[in-house]
C-alpha cells in the first residue's frame, strides 16, 4: 500500500484531505458513543454478565448508542485511512456504505408515509414491550420518563396501558405499592413543587377516570407524539435535508477522489 505521485498527474490533495477532515469528524463522534455505551454498560454490570442484555425484553437505549457508535467508528475509520492511503478498497467501502444507509433512510421515510396504519400499529406494539420492562433497566425507564414528561402523555394509547407492567397493574394478585398507578413522569407538575414527587402517581387509576385530569396526563404518546409532528413537520423535514445533504456531500468526495486515484493509476499504466 503506497501513494500514488507522479509527474504528469497526481490526487488532489483538496478532496483528500477534505475527505479526511469529514470523515475524522465521524470517527471521533463514534468514539464518543462507543465510550459511552461501554461505560453506561459497566455501570449496569453488563460488560461482567452479558445476559442482562438477553434478559431485558424491552430495547436497552445503550445497545442503540453502541450501535450507532460502532457504524460511525468503522466508516470513519474508513473515510480516514481511505483517503490518506489512497486505498481505493476502503473508499469504495465507505462510499458503499454511506449510499446504502442513504437508500434505507428514504426507504423508511416513504414506507412510513404510504402504511401508517401499519407504521403506528409497530410503534404501539414497541412502546407496549418497553412499559412491560420499565423497572427492569435504568436507562429504558429513564428514557420512558423523558418521552412522558416532555410530551405530556402517560402509556402508548393512555394511562390503562401500565397494566402491561406487573408493578402497575391493577390485579388484586399484585402486592407492588405501585398497584394501579402510573409513574411520577405521567403527573402534572405542580409548580409549587420544587421537589419531585416521586409517589405522585400511586393509586391513582382506582380513582374514577373523571378525576385523572387532575393528576395525571391522559393522552397516550402515540398520540402525543402524532399531534407533535404537524406541528414540528419542517424542523423533521430540514434536519433529514440537512443529514441527506451531508452524506450526499461524503459520497461526492469519495467518488471523486476514487476517480483521481483510478486516472493516476491509469496514467502510469501506460
Amino acid at each position: 500500500m503506497h501513494y500514488y505521485r507522479y509527474s504528469n498527474a497526481e490526487v488532489s490533495c483538496w478532496y483528500k484531505y477534505l475527505l479526511f477532515s469529514y470523515n475524522i469528524v465521524f470517527w471521533l463522534a463514534g468514539v464518543a458513543f462507543l465510550a459511552a455505551g461501554l461505560w453506561a454498560w459497566s455501570e449496569k454490570g453488563v460488560l461482567s454478565d452479558l445476559t442482562k442484555v438477553t434478559g431485558l425484553h424491552g430495547l436497552d437505549p445503550v445497545v442503540l448508542v453502541l450501535v450507532v457508535g460502532i457504524v460511525m467508528f468503522t466508516l470513519g475509520f474508513a473515510g480516514c485511512v481511505g483517503a490518506l492511503r489512497e486505498n481505493i478498497c476502503l473508499l469504495k467501502f465507505f462510499c458503499g456504505a454511506i449510499v446504502f444507509i442513504f437508500l434505507l433512510e428514504l426507504a423508511a421515510a416513504v414506507l412510513a408515509f404510504l402504511f401508517q396504519d401499519w407504521v403506528r400499529d409497530r410503534v404501539k406494539e414497541f412502546f407496549e414491550n418497553n412499559i412491560k420492562s420499565y423497572r427492569d433497566d435504568i436507562d429504558l425507564q429513564n428514557l420512558i420518563d423523558s418521552l412522558q414528561k416532555i410530551n405530556h402523555c402517560c402509556g402508548a394509547q393512555g394511562p390503562d396501558d401500565w397494566d402491561f407492567n406487573i408493578y402497575f397493574n391493577c390485579s388484586s394478585e399484585s402486592k407492588s405499592r405501585e398497584k394501579c398507578g402510573v409513574p411520577f413522569s405521567c403527573c402534572i407538575p405542580d409548580p409549587a413543587q420544587k421537589v419531585v414527587n416521586t409517589q405522585c402517581g400511586y393509586d391513582v387509576r382506582k380513582k374514577s377516570k373523571s378525576q385523572w385530569d387532575d393528576q395525571i396526563f391522559v393522552k397516550g404518546c402515540i398520540l402525543a407524539l402524532e399531534a407533535w409532528l404537524p406541528r414540528n413537520i419542517y424542523i423533521v423535514a430540514g434536519v433529514f435535508i440537512a443529514i441527506s445533504l451531508l452524506q450526499i456531500f461524503g459520497i461526492f468526495l469519495a467518488r471523486t477522489l476514487i476517480s483521481d486515484i483510478e486516472a493516476v493509476k491509469a496514467g502510469n499504466a501506460f
